[in-house]
């Protein structure tokens, strides 16, 4: 399977050669799809054997880790130009997510939204996002560039709820601060 649909039309907010985590990271589609464009990668997910073939990849930072352990989220602290979520979601570590984005950076999160229960998994409440609960996680943190709740049909039904945001503009006339922001693609 190919990257997202999603993520490939806004994968131009990353920064050139900026640094991308891949949260949850799978088999590493999309890992390789920012490799790819150049990129370094920090891929993270509780198994990481889909990502054996980039173990000596100098552009690319494995991290095996339980994201749903209970344990701090091991990136804060850490900013990332790009941060890239799909078919994932662990409400505990979302602030951290919405915090691991850098300046001048990018979120792009994309994952099955309330109704999927109706097409097939998961059905599972937790793994379901609520209504507008992407637009309350970046609120006040980050502006929404795109954003979208619907039903996809190919390659099969799935209800989804996806996000393209940045950080909010400083408004408070502090130019320096700013400095990079202004001038998005």
């Amino acid at each position: 399977m190919g990257p997202s649909g999603w993520i490939t039309r806004f994968a131009a907010l990353v920064p050139a050669g900026g640094s991308v985590l891949d949260v949850a990271a799978g088999g590493g589609r999309h890992t390789r799809y920012f490799l790819e464009r150049g990129h370094r990668v920090t891929a993270v997910d509780r198994d990481t054997s889909g990502l054996a073939d980039l173990h000596d990849d100098a552009a690319t930072e494995i991290v095996e880790f339980d994201l749903e352990a209970g344990d701090p989220f091991p990136f804060r602290g850490r900013t990332f130009d790009g941060v890239v979520v799909t078919n994932y979601l662990h409400r505990p570590i979302l602030p951290d997510i919405v915090a691991a984005v850098a300046a001048g950076g990018v979120l792009l999160y994309e994952t099955f939204a309330r109704g999927q229960e109706r097409f097939g998994q998961p059905q599972n409440p937790d793994f379901l996002l609520r209504p507008g609960e992407l637009l309350d996680a970046v609120r006040g943190a980050l502006r929404v560039v795109a954003y979208e709740d619907l039903v996809l049909g190919e390659p099969g039904p799935r209800a989804v709820q996806r996000i393209a945001a940045v950080p909010a503009l400083d408004l408070s006339g502090d130019k320096a601060n700013q400095e990079g922001r202004l001038t998005r693609p």
